[in-house]
């Protein structure tokens, strides 16, 4: 088949540039090789600006993240979720705001100019450009660099896939452009998030159910983000409660305290510095509010009722209601500008925002629901079945949220790419149908996001890097190698390479008319919008394959049903 072909002759170039290094003793030889490239690419792309270059008055992520540096190094800690809101207030976990006062601390070592409070606003000192990007790099080599690794090597070898196959598909996943690209060059630390998520994971397949938790609750303590992945974990770890190697139900109550023991501690360690900095600021005298009045709490309007300002505990009280206040910013509405997810979709031909918030509240989360539940309860039936299971419900999940949840973000599109390319690492990872899906939606990714990176003058990196995966992979627009291999019915090649098809040359048409078609005047954003709607119509079809992929390899139906008994006969 296409995996012991991969190891015969390179089939795509990403395999060539490494077939020399197929007959190495060790992985190890070749690891530190892969990890040098990588980070190299990664640098380069840095060189380019990034989100908010000289676009006052807020300029942009990079302003955000420079400014959480600053307020976490100056301010008391009870004062970081409450400090001038109106520029770019905290608004991640508080992991985020710990990492940013590391940060902050190192980065004032440097220069205090970077940092100091209110006058550094908007700073586009080069130097700090430089402290910023290494950042983010050495950020990524901590903690999503090694997760990365480990979880690859992990799945590989659980999949039966042999070590060079397994580096192959590690070099792919490193370069996924839509990565580098946000974090890179746009400027955020999604990787952080997306590496303690692997974390997470790896350990799920290592049977480490305790470390699980605690580094998804990481995850979700650096962004809240991670909650695309909360229902798959929830269910993976439910079902190895009860279908503990065995697919009879036995519910294993000592394992299921132990997990909940396990993840309460994680997050009363996530909060222990917020709570007792607010407690020992609070015994001294500082509070949130400088000023000295205590405004009416942003959430719970009942519970304020019932609460003593001047008790001791209601500092931490404040602390907590502001933080999830920030954190979960329903005020915003359904989405954010134009992302190619269903409501923004369907606002093109409804209005949406004519409707109560309330009620378009309840709409996403039924049919975010409608969508999660069935991979989900799969997982949940089948946690030990088979190791891509794992990728194949976290990516159908993600994919879920991202199409029909609230206040869904273009660069929300990180999370479902991720687990969805970890199944390059797996069982027939790189042969030609699971590489066909996995790069169709690496590029719709990046294509969607295209606008967002206009926007900032990012044209360049993002067709650098887009094509080049492309080619290294052996994906259209530069190559047709991803489609039609022996073995699979000719039916379902030619849909694929058909649907498939269709969808490139769509993009390929759209950055015609967007570089040489200027849109009429009372409908500026007609290619955008023609974005939306091409990019939700493959996000759906991404999110089928990977929940027909689960169906297909979990076995929860009958063989004949699913076809795979005669697929299992042919190879």
């Amino acid at each position: 088949m296409e995996r012991e072909a991969l190891v015969r002759i390179p089939s795509f170039p990403l395999a060539a540039f490494l077939w020399p290094a197929r007959s190495s003793v060790s992985q190890w030889e070749l690891l530190p090789l892969i990890l040098m490239v990588v980070g190299l690419f990664r640098w380069a792309a840095g060189l380019w600006g990034y989100s908010g270059f000289e676009k006052p008055p807020l300029f942009g992520d990079y302003e955000a993240q420079r400014h959480w540096m600053e307020i976490t190094t100056h301010l008391p800690i009870s004062q970081w979720y409450f400090h001038d809101l109106e520029w770019w207030g905290l608004d991640y976990p508080p992991l985020t705001a710990y990492h940013s006062w590391i940060c902050g601390k190192i980065g004032s070592l440097i220069d205090p100019a970077w940092f100091a409070l209110h006058d550094s606003r908007g700073s586009h000192d080069p130097t700090l450009k430089i402290f910023m990007r290494a950042t983010v790099l050495v950020s990524e080599y901590l903690i999503y660099i090694p997760a990365a690794v480990i979880f690859v090597r992990r799945f590989s070898r659980l999949s039966g896939v042999p070590a060079w196959t397994s580096s192959v598909a590690l070099v792919a996943i490193l370069m996924q452009p839509a990565t580098i690209l946000i974090d890179h060059v746009h400027f955020q630390y999604n990787t952080v998030m997306l590496g303690f998520v692997l974390a997470s994971m790896s350990s799920m397949l290592a049977g480490r159910d305790f470390w699980a938790c605690f580094f998804f609750v990481m995850a979700l303590g650096f962004k809240q983000m991670a909650l695309y992945y909360a229902f798959s974990v929830f269910a993976y770890l439910l079902g190895v409660c009860v279908f503990h190697r065995t697919n009879i139900p036995k519910f294993n109550i000592p394992k299921f305290i132990g997990i909940a023991l396990a993840t309460v501690v994680s997050f009363a360690i996530l909060l222990l510095p917020i709570v007792a900095g607010t407690l020992s600021e609070a015994s001294r005298g500082i509070t949130a509010h400088p000023g000295g009045a205590h405004p009416p709490l942003p959430l719970f309007a009942d519970l304020a009722k019932h609460l003593n300002t001047e008790a001791f505990y209601y500092p931490v009280i404040e602390q907590l209601v502001q933080m999830i206040h920030r954190i979960f910013p329903f005020a915003r509405g359904l989405f954010e500008d134009k992302v190619a997810n269903f409501w923004c979709a369907m606002n093109v031909v409804i209005k949406l925002k004519k409707y109560p918030a309330e009620l378009l509240q309840k709409g996403a989360l039924v049919a975010t629901l409608a969508a999660i539940v069935p991979p989900n309860l799969i997982l949940f039936l089948r946690p030990n079945k088979h190791p891509g299971l794992l990728p194949l419900a976290f990516a159908t999940t993600a994919w879920g949220f991202f199409l029909f949840s609230y206040q869904v973000h273009e660069k929300s599109v990180l999370l479902p790419l991720m687990p969805m390319t970890l199944l390059l690492a797996g069982r027939q990872g790189l042969a030609k149908d699971t590489r066909a899906w996995v790069g169709f939606a690496n590029i719709l990714g990046c294509w969607t996001m295209y606008p967002l990176l206009q926007r900032v003058d990012l044209r360049v990196p993002y067709t650098v890097l887009t094509l080049l995966w492309a080619y290294l992979l052996g994906l259209p627009p530069t190559s047709l190698n991803a489609y039609f291999q022996d073995g699979s019915s000719i039916w379902s090649q030619w849909a694929t390479a058909f649907i498939h098809g269709f969808f490139y040359l769509t993009m390929v048409f759209w950055h015609v008319l967007d570089m040489f078609v200027v849109a009429p005047k009372d409908k500026p954003d007609l290619w955008v919008v023609a974005n939306v709607g091409v990019g939700v119509a493959g996000f759906s079809l991404c999110y089928l394959w990977c929940l027909g992929s689960l169906v297909i390899e979990s076995e929860i139906l009958p063989p004949s049903w699913t076809g795979k008994e005669a697929k299992t006969k042919s190879e």
